[in-house]
């Protein structure tokens, strides 16, 4: 649940068009206080401060608040959704096992976006946005290892064959009649790449 709220927050951070300072300003509010009370939740379930918390972030994240005014890229929530359609695996875990690999994947249409989250919800410190966007990633993946949640395929699913992963592209493309994304666009030969990145 953590996990999707974050989710459906970061899907609306990626987009084309990120020009409104307050929008991004309460995306980055969020992320960081289900960082904080995520951590808090999970060590201690009737801790009822982050337990709220976590439920007012649920609610901003996914009442389009995040995304206002803005397109919404939910490229990850339909790679993860394919996954969980083919494997049965929980929501949060198919996003967190594809997070990483699509940020990897498209970080180079603008590296400044995964630097600005990186520096303002997880404190990177590095001056230079290439770097400082793949430390973001890493940062990310290693977060949701910390919490026991699989970064790959291999770690939910196992290592998968070139046909399965084929398999998924082509579901996950609607057997190649529709792209995903808006932070950038995905046909299906982009979705296989993702998850032959995922397939570790």
């Amino acid at each position: 649940g953590v996990v999707d709220i974050m989710m459906h927050t970061l899907d609306r951070y990626f987009n084309p068009v990120w020009d409104n300072d307050l929008t991004d300003g309460i995306a980055e509010a969020l992320l960081r206080t289900v960082i904080q009370n995520g951590r808090r939740a999970a060590a201690d379930k009737t801790d009822y401060h982050a337990m709220s918390e976590l439920m007012w972030c649920g609610s901003l994240s996914h009442n389009d608040l995040t995304g206002l005014g803005r397109g919404k890229d939910f490229s990850v929530h339909q790679l993860g959704h394919t996954v969980s359609a083919v494997f049965d695996l929980a929501h949060g875990a198919s996003l967190t096992a594809m997070w990483c690999h699509w940020a990897r994947y498209v970080c180079q249409t603008d590296p400044a976006r995964f630097a600005r989250l990186g520096r303002q919800v997880l404190g990177v410190t590095l001056s230079e946005d290439a770097a400082a966007a793949r430390e973001t990633i890493t940062q990310f993946g290693k977060l949701w290892q910390s919490w026991g949640l699989p970064t790959s395929l291999g770690q939910c699913v196992g290592i998968q064959t070139e046909g399965t992963l084929r398999r998924m592209a082509h579901l996950c493309s609607y057997e190649g009649t529709r792209t995903v994304g808006t932070f950038r666009s995905l046909n299906e030969t982009d979705l296989l790449a993702i998850y032959r990145l995922a397939n570790v």
